[in-house]
């Protein structure tokens, strides 16, 4: 009798040690950037149009980099308009980036163009 209640407290536990695991996906908010990209052997920089500032970019969309080789320009470091959702993040010690103080990170890419609007970014 008394293993009979002692294993139904241990199942009891289990459960409820469990329950409390919530594996829920967490959701990242990501904000939409616009501004011009430029991509070469050494550089992947974005230059925000709202505000100056340069970062480096990180493509985790694995869009990026092919729509912009599409473009098929004759040399790199080409500059194109770009509307992404992305996050900003401190850039790490990969050795990527080092010369700038933040990393976006593309998410998803939404639109890539040739024309930089220039009433919106000069």
């Amino acid at each position: 009798m008394k293993a009979r209640i002692i294993v139904f407290l241990m199942l009891g536990m289990i459960a409820a040690v469990s329950s409390c695991n919530n594996n829920s996906p967490k959701t990242t908010k990501y904000t939409l950037y616009k501004g011009v990209y430029s991509l070469g052997p050494e550089v992947r920089s974005f230059r925000d149009c709202d505000n100056g500032h340069e970062f480096w970019v990180r493509d985790s969309s694995k869009q990026l980099e092919l729509k912009y080789f599409q473009l098929k320009f004759e040399k790199p470091y080409e500059p194109v308009y770009i509307e992404v959702e992305g996050r900003k993040m401190l850039s790490g010690k990969d050795g990527l980036g080092l010369e700038y103080d933040s990393t976006l990170v593309v998410k998803k890419l939404i639109r890539i163009t040739k024309e930089i609007p220039q009433d919106m970014c000069n």
